[in-house]
Parts: C-alpha cells; structure tokens; sequence
C-alpha cells in the first residue's frame, strides 16, 4: 500500500465552491479501482491550505486514477480555484 498527499491552496474567497467540487473529486477517486481510502484536512494555521491523504493499493493503481480522464476533468475545474499548484508526494514505507 503506498500514501499520496496532495496539497491544495485555495484562493481566497473560493473555498465554499472548492469544497463543494472537492468533495465531488473524492466521491471520484473512492470509486476507482485500487483507493483503499482517504482523508482531508485544514491547516490550522492556514484554513486556505488543504492536505488531503489518500490510502492506495499500488502505485501503478494511484498512477491510473491520477492520468484518468475523470480525474483531469475535475481537476481543470478546481485548478482555477487555487492560487499556488498543487503539490503531490507519493509515499511508501521503507
């Protein structure tokens, strides 16, 4: 199993409809082949910055759903959404 943090800023002002189409990418991503599960969270310190762990089965499963059409669509809606890129780190136990 291998964890994916994404990291999302979110451009002030827009948060209600981020979460209301972030949510809608993570109903997504449950239903695709390999997502063990997956939680997000607000920065104490910086309610605009979002953090959200994910559980996969593999990378090859992360690799698919992260280059899947369904995932790129929902993306082009939330990218306008956000004020800095989204930062993603693909981890693994050693």
């Amino acid at each position: 199993m291998i964890r994916v943090l994404i990291e999302r800023h979110i451009a002030e002002s827009l948060e209600t409809a981020y979460e209301e189409r972030s949510r809608h990418l993570l109903r997504q991503a449950i239903d695709a082949p390999g997502f063990v599960s997956g939680e997000t969270l607000v920065d104490a310190n910086d309610p605009n910055h979002r953090l959200t762990l994910c559980n996969w089965r593999s990378i090859a499963d992360w690799d698919r759903w992260y280059h899947s059409r369904g995932r790129t669509e929902l993306m082009a809606e939330l990218i306008p959404m956000m004020d800095q890129e989204e930062k993603i780190t693909v981890l693994q136990h050693s």
